[in-house]
């Protein structure tokens, strides 16, 4: 119920913004869901390839780019690593 209140809100802020594309609407939904397979933790902890792979998003590159203006815009706090061996922080905006 907690991701359905995520993804809902989710939706209704993107309406009128013209920045948010089908690959961001993607990444978020994969994040929904791979937060639900792990007890509805905030934040989670994920490898890049783990969300990839959910989302449909074969491009590194633009997986980090749709994470980094996700975050500049506000949707989520994204808190990437350099280390290859660690995950990254994903945190949700919690109402």
């Amino acid at each position: 119920m907690e991701n359905l209140k995520l993804l809902s809100g989710f939706f209704k802020a993107i309406e009128n913004d013209f920045r948010i594309s089908t690959t961001h609407i993607a990444i978020f939904a994969a994040l929904l869901e791979f937060r639900a397979s792990r007890n509805f933790i905030n934040p989670i902890q994920a490898y890049s390839i783990e969300i990839q792979v959910i989302a449909k998003v074969v491009s590194p590159k633009t997986y980090h780019k749709c994470m980094r203006e996700l975050d500049d815009y506000g949707y989520l706090i994204y808190v990437p690593t350099k280390n290859k061996n660690k995950r990254s922080s994903v945190y949700f905006y919690l109402e």
